[in-house]
């Protein structure tokens, strides 16, 4: 981290400016490469006409946004309406200030830099606690609005942000646990170290990524970094199904622009998070680790100087691909759904993880286990818990377990006012609308009534 501090102020406004025009392109590029990846998956041909390939597209909503009416509803507060999306959209920009988007580059005039702002002993919680202000101008969003869409979706934003941080966070101390550092740079220059053992897993140079290593912790973390998105399906802060738009649904304009692309950024900071802590950063994947080695004074520049960002945005972009996908495919969770997967499962399996491979370092350290003994010990453990979560999923889970106690409502049946709490609330399973009364019955009244009624007599002709 020396490296850092010693650049003139040209080069460092030079490092700013390539990093907010990367993040920039890259937002424009995403917005386009959405919309043609769900097209292809729903056999469409997504946006054609503007521009090549349709790469206008994206460029003129960004503008079309930008001059748009922007107005603010009658009741709102101000000052707080307006702070909201701003601190959303400084806080997706802050977080890029230590993520390394390539190693030592030259420069012109025998100028060379680290292509990353700088760097600090304790990076990785830079990034989350900027990630966690970022989060504030949803919840502010909802408070400042007047519609109660809107409160609801800050609400539903403050609880996820509560339950899958403290995932993401869990996740990323068993990385700072093999690492030894929470530097950005010196995690990724760990997983640089190649398996050794037998001859012919040294002869491969495998890098060590954490990905392999930390199995459970890079699932978790890509779990909670879509979650921290508000990406389906766990979109639940401004499902359309229920809250129109959720924070959103007061904002517009230049307003609604500035979350727009805050969404979008911060999907790339989680990609570009999850590339640097479990999938090697800047480094080049393997085989080209490989295939240095057939020539290394040829071909270094291969994992090498401007490599690094080729190589960093190609992770990066097979990222947002995964975002894309999991919005083509999968619905989006039940809130109960939801909130059961980080609490009872992300969670717990990540505080038992924590304490697995704290364990095995210790007896790394005092010579209790051999490297070999500590990975046939966590791949046993491994996969005992693939088998009882196998087994749990046959077995039908907790639905075995519910009394029918368990299911008795909790709500008055029948007839009911939804208007009773000031705003329209739909009708719970049981319960009728005033004016359905007589014309429509309940799943509750249908099947208690074969019960209650006797098939008539009938007459003989």
């Amino acid at each position: 981290m020396s490296v850092f501090g010693n650049d003139t102020w040209w080069i460092v406004l030079l490092k700013v400016v390539f990093v907010v025009v990367f993040l920039l392109a890259i937002t424009i590029f995403n917005v386009w490469y959405e919309r043609r990846l769900v097209g292809k998956m729903q056999h469409r041909k997504g946006p054609i006409m503007n521009g090549p390939l349709g790469l206008g597209q994206a460029l003129a909503d960004g503008l079309k946004l930008m001059f748009k009416e922007d107005f603010r509803p009658a009741g709102t507060d101000k000052w707080i309406f307006t702070i909201a999306p701003l601190l959303t959209g400084v806080a997706a920009f802050t977080g890029w200030a230590v993520i390394p988007l390539a190693g030592e580059v030259p420069l012109w005039g025998g100028y060379t830099t680290r292509l990353q702002l700088t760097d600090m002993p304790v990076a990785v919680l830079f990034i989350l606690a900027i990630a966690s202000i970022g989060i504030y101008g949803i919840v502010l969003a909802g408070w400042a609005s007047t519609s109660t869409y809107s409160l609801l979706g800050g609400i539903r934003s403050t609880a996820q942000m509560i339950s899958y941080e403290i995932a993401m966070g869990l996740a990323l101390v068993a990385v700072f646990l093999t690492s030894g550092s929470m530097s950005t740079i010196d995690i990724v220059n760990a997983q640089a170290t190649e398996f050794g053992g037998p001859a012919w897993v040294s002869w491969l140079h495998i890098p060590q990524w954490y990905a392999l290593l930390l199995i459970p912790s890079c699932i978790v973390y890509l779990i909670a970094m879509v979650a921290e998105t508000n990406r389906a399906p766990f979109d639940l802060v401004e499902c359309e199904q229920e809250l129109v738009s959720g924070f959103l649904t007061d904002y517009s304009g230049f307003r609604y622009a500035i979350y727009f692309l805050a969404e979008y950024i911060n999907m790339a900071t989680v990609s570009a998070v999850a590339t640097t802590l479990f999938f090697g950063g800047y480094r080049a994947p393997w085989p080209v680790p490989l295939i240095i080695q057939a020539n290394p004074a040829a071909l270094s520049w291969l994992d090498s100087g401007w490599m690094g960002l080729f190589w960093f945005t190609a992770k990066l972009l097979i990222f947002i691909g995964m975002f894309v996908w999991l919005r083509g495919t999968l619905p989006r969770f039940r809130y109960d759904q939801f909130m059961d997967l980080g609490w009872k499962i992300l969670i717990p399996l990540s505080i038992g993880w924590i304490v697995l491979v704290s364990f095995v370092r210790v007896a790394q350290a005092q010579n209790w286990l051999t490297s070999s003994a500590a990975l046939v010990g966590v791949g046993v453990v491994l996969v005992f818990l693939l088998v009882y979560l196998a087994w749990d999923w046959w077995r039908g889970g907790d639905a075995e377990e519910l009394s029918e106690t368990s299911r008795t409502p909790l709500y008055e049946t029948g007839e009911y006012d939804p208007f009773e709490g000031g705003y329209p609330v739909p009708p719970m399973p049981g319960q009728v609308l005033p004016e359905l009364v007589g014309v429509l019955r309940s799943s509750s009244t249908e099947s208690a009534a074969p019960e209650s009624q006797t098939e008539p007599e009938r007459e003989d002709a």
